[in-house]
């Protein structure tokens, strides 16, 4: 009977607490989460405005999390008002850990490395090539374009070769590929030329070129290149590939071959020169 009645008095604690403090709670909670969406909207503005003004990334960076941290700060003191705290005192410590994080941010923001990279670029490190999906503090979360999901190491990001084509808008597809010597070559590069300036998806500036890239033993390299939007650069290099091959399929010009000349050689011949050529050398030592 008497644990019964401890738990009954434990249930009316928990119920006058409630009736108390609850109300305060659940607007501070209010407060505080208002105060999260409201500093990511003004520090995505914020962002926006200050590289205006030509600032380097380092810099943007520690600007912007400073502005956070005052924001949040803020934020935190008006919702503890509300569960009753002393706006004074709670306003002291959280004006002392403000400027404490603004401290470490200043200082050792600079030495920390930064990702080459935002979520939803497409990137390539190593061998691995695919879009950014998320990034902790420990990896990066990569999806390939066939399907996998890959955890990467930001010690293996940082310390390996990295390739983001979302840096800038265009990329250049080259297609390089021979054609025989008996070939009509100004017949070739018009025709490349033609299916260049057929796809829309090819820019105009800069313009497509067509042009010999060398002469060797599979025929006589051509090259066109041009340029394209981020987007649509894998489809349209396939595209151009299938076209390239109809259209000279159709004109009647053929692709070039690799070629290589073989010597074959008796090896009894092989024996008798080179004894020959040792007895010519005696001969030669003796005379």
């Amino acid at each position: 009977m008497n644990a019964m009645e401890a738990e009954l008095q434990k249930l009316r604690e928990m119920s006058d607490m409630v009736t108390l403090y609850g109300p305060g709670l659940v607007r501070a909670l209010i407060i505080l989460v208002v105060g999260l969406v409201l500093a990511k909207v003004f520090l995505k503005y914020a962002r926006v405005i200050l590289r205006r003004f030509n600032l380097k990334e380092a810099t943007l960076s520690i600007v912007v999390n400073v502005l956070f941290i005052l924001i949040i700060t803020l934020f935190v003191i008006m919702a503890a008002q509300f569960l009753g705290l002393k706006g004074m005192v709670i306003g002291r410590v959280l004006v002392a850990i403000s400027l404490a994080l603004v401290g470490i941010v200043v200082i050792f923001r600079p030495l920390i490395p930064t990702l080459p990279f935002k979520v939803g670029h497409t990137v390539k490190t190593g061998d691995l090539l695919g879009k950014v999906e998320g990034t902790t503090l420990m990896n990066t979360r990569i999806r390939t374009f066939d399907g996998k999901t890959v955890f990467v190491p930001h010690s293996k990001v940082l310390n390996d070769y990295l390739i983001n084509y979302h840096l800038i808008p265009n990329r250049q597809i080259r297609i390089d590929f021979p054609i025989g010597y008996q070939e009509d070559l100004l017949r070739a590069k018009a025709i490349l030329s033609e299916i260049l300036a057929e796809d829309p998806r090819i820019l105009k500036t800069p313009p497509a070129r067509v042009f010999v890239i060398n002469l060797d033993l599979d025929g006589v390299q051509l090259a066109a290149w041009s340029w394209v939007k981020n987007i649509d650069y894998w489809r349209t290099r396939c595209d151009l590939l299938e076209k390239i091959k109809l259209r000279f399929d159709h004109e009647g010009i053929g692709f070039g071959m690799a070629r290589r000349l073989v010597h074959i050689q008796e090896a009894s011949s092989v024996g008798r020169t080179d004894a020959e050529d040792l007895v010519g050398r005696a001969e030669h030592k003796t005379a």
